[in-house]
């Protein structure tokens, strides 16, 4: 089995994820696969790409949910998945080769191919369905950060981000350091109240994600029906002097 870091890492790199901006693109998947075919962890195999029953390794998985609740309208939530880099991760604890790994670093948890024996403990350990078996290897892959990226000096210092985040058009993912309390991804978590995926299960996932935020309900009036202007052309221009006078 494969023991954790005995101390915490200096640094704690995760991401922020902001579900009320996701708009379910796929764009963080597509360049996630795209970099990552010929990465740290590439090849990612495709089996059966152009036929029926096809498999895959994706490490970014988007899913849609339709959600509603409180004083809110029923909505779309479009939910990203990947490895959450958890602080306490079990799938490196159940590794029976030491496969499996904890950075001391930076907290980055990574998979040795070369000890990887396919097994698919640390998938089973995992409650975020994070592990994915490349069925043409035979061993266990996952989101690596992109560590290949974020760390390559001969990349601009503003590209040295995963690549899905890099790609996201909605600026829905953040990247950064959460031991840095002046971090991007440290602020967001504190002003939009981020939040661990199943805290329940004690693993202590480093990246977070921001909730929607609540949405007017149809009763409710909007900002422009509460200043509505009054009858008449000559309540139209005061309406209009208003608004310009912001």
């Amino acid at each position: 089995m494969t023991s954790l870091p005995a101390s915490p890492s200096p640094k704690r790199l995760g991401l922020v994820i902001d579900l009320d901006t996701c708009v379910g693109c796929h764009a963080c998947a597509t360049n996630c696969k795209e970099w990552n075919a010929g990465g740290a962890s590439g090849p990612l195999t495709d089996i059966n790409a152009y036929q029926a029953e096809q498999r895959g390794v994706w490490f970014n998985r988007v899913f849609s949910y339709e959600a509603s609740g409180g004083d809110c309208e029923s909505r779309t939530v479009h939910f990203p998945k990947n490895c959450l880099h958890c602080e306490k991760p079990d799938c490196v604890t159940v590794c029976p080769t030491g496969a499996s790994y904890k950075r001391a670093e930076d907290g980055i948890v990574l998979i040795d191919h070369d000890k990887c024996i396919g097994c698919k403990l640390c998938s089973w350990a995992c409650p975020y369905g994070a592990r994915e078996l490349d069925e043409d290897q035979g061993v266990m892959k996952k989101c690596t950060l992109c560590v290949d990226r974020i760390y390559n000096t001969n990349l601009p210092e503003a590209e040295r981000t995963p690549a899905c985040v890099s790609t996201c058009p909605a600026s829905a993912r953040h990247f950064g350091d959460f031991n840095d309390p002046e971090s991007k991804v440290s602020q967001l978590t504190r002003e939009r109240g981020g939040f661990d995926l199943a805290p329940e299960t004690g693993y202590q996932p480093t990246s977070k994600y921001l909730p929607p935020r609540a949405r007017k309900t149809a009763a409710e009036p909007t900002r422009l029906e509460r200043a509505a202007p009054e009858p008449g052309a000559t309540g139209w221009l005061r309406w209009l002097d208003r608004a310009l006078s912001r």
